[in-house]
């Protein structure tokens, strides 16, 4: 599939930000959990609205959002937020949508309902992507089965919004290829694929990726760190398996350690990394 890069390669998720952005408002389709704020992180010393000049100010030009991290799901909020991104030059890439679960067969009509009313926001963001969860129950044939038809149902809500619904390789449901492949066959390109770099283990992972990122739209560029820092090799042999499978979108950029205070220098790091492995194939090739 051709890939816009108008807003260059790169993009950053809330995640890689949390501890700077503090509070958290988990929404669920779960009428007996609250969405009122929570400071897991503590307070942060930065409102998701200044984020994407934040983006520009680094050279980057691309923002997925964690649906827990939207302060309020109010319009006047939201268009100032998409005002606040069209005027840092920010792409929308993705709202990612990080509750429900279509596989659950107790709970998958209401969640697959809930994770439907998202469409609406992703789309007055003016998001070019919603990324949903396939499930978290184990890959039989029958939770695979309903996770694939809850989100069939979701692609039919979400077209001509604008907005293309996507899943991950996560969770207990796609455990490996075979279920992931299965599910985009099944669904018929109606659900695109985020490829994350992260969540499966090495060593399966790196073939694992091979295989599915031939089909990835978009990717989690996600790096694991030890004591020493960067984990070089596994974040070169994870980029290297999307190279050989041919993908040519952009890298959101997860980071998720401790390993700095600043959470941009962890970013700006992976970034970097990318950058200097996709120079060295370039020169490689003459």
């Amino acid at each position: 599939m051709a890939q816009n890069l108008e807003n260059g390669r790169f993009a950053v998720s809330t995640w890689s930000l949390h501890r700077l952005l503090g509070a958290t408002y988990p929404y669920s389709p779960d009428p007996d959990n609250s969405a009122a704020r929570k400071e897991p992180y503590g307070p942060g010393a930065a409102e998701l609205i200044e984020i994407p000049k934040q983006l520009a100010d680094r050279g980057i030009g691309r923002l997925e959002i964690c649906s827990f991290h939207l302060p309020s799901l109010d319009r006047a909020y939201i268009a100032e937020l998409r005002d606040a991104l069209a005027r840092s030059g920010v792409r929308l890439q993705t709202l990612l949508v990080e509750d429900g679960d279509p596989s659950n067969p107790q709970t998958a009509e209401r969640d697959i309902r809930w994770i439907a009313g998202w469409v609406e926001t992703a789309a007055a963001l003016g998001a070019d992507n919603m990324r949903v969860i396939a499930g978290k129950k184990a890959p039989t044939d029958e939770n695979l089965t309903r996770a694939a038809e809850h989100l069939s149902w979701l692609a039919a809500q979400a077209q001509g919004s604008g907005v293309r619904v996507v899943t991950e390789n996560w969770f207990d449901l796609l455990p490996s290829p075979r279920e992931m492949n299965w599910l985009l066959d099944r669904t018929g390109g109606e659900i695109g694929l985020n490829g994350d770099l992260g969540n499966w283990s090495a060593p399966a992972k790196y073939a694992g990726l091979a295989d599915i990122m031939r089909r990835a739209e978009i990717c989690h560029a996600k790096a694991d760190y030890n004591a020493s820092g960067l984990d070089a090799d596994d974040y070169r042999r994870s980029l290297e398996a999307c190279r050989q499978a041919g993908y040519e979108g952009p890298y959101t950029l997860i980071y998720d350690s401790p390993f700095f205070a600043d959470e941009w220098d962890g970013i700006l790091l992976q970034k970097a990394f990318v950058e200097e492995f996709y120079e060295e194939k370039q020169r490689a090739a003459g």
